[in-house]
């Protein structure tokens, strides 16, 4: 009999999670030089790069997307920030339905808070936090529904 390892994950996930799990729906790289980063990452790859002033920041786009995000299933898109305090290295961004109760399980668990929870316009709100590993991620709640 042969098990398929994403059939195991799968099932494991789904025991432990329940039919819920958060994901995974964007990257940041962080730069010493965001121009520099934006020319590399749109001639290397391809990317659509798309630069907020107002917010510091560099949207990446990475795959065909429309309105809501990416088309195609699993695909994520991104951004780009000046490298500054614990974000020196690339981060995930995933996505919860309550900031608030995460960070209270994220500290629970022994992960440690980044700072306070960011508004980003009327888009939603960041949060950045270390897990147990000393690796940075971040959260994200949508404010729209």
């Amino acid at each position: 009999m042969t098990i398929s390892l994403q059939a195991t994950t799968g099932a494991l996930a789904a025991g432990i999670f329940g039919d819920k799990m958060d994901s995974i729906i964007h990257f940041e790289i962080p730069t010493t030089d965001l121009r520099r980063a934006e020319a590399f990452y749109e001639h290397m790859f391809g990317w659509k790069i798309n630069s907020v002033p107002q917010f510091k920041y560099t949207l990446v786009t990475t795959t065909p997307s429309g309105e809501r995000g990416p088309l195609e299933p699993g695909a994520i898109n991104g951004g780009m920030m000046l490298r500054q305090g614990e974000m020196q290295h690339p981060i995930l961004v995933i996505n919860v339905e309550d900031i608030d109760t995460h960070r209270e399980k994220i500290q629970a668990a022994g992960g440690i808070l980044i700072g306070e929870k960011i508004p980003v316009g009327d888009m939603g709100i960041s949060a950045y936090f270390k897990d147990t590993e000393g690796n940075v991620l971040c959260l994200w709640q949508s404010l729209k529904k």
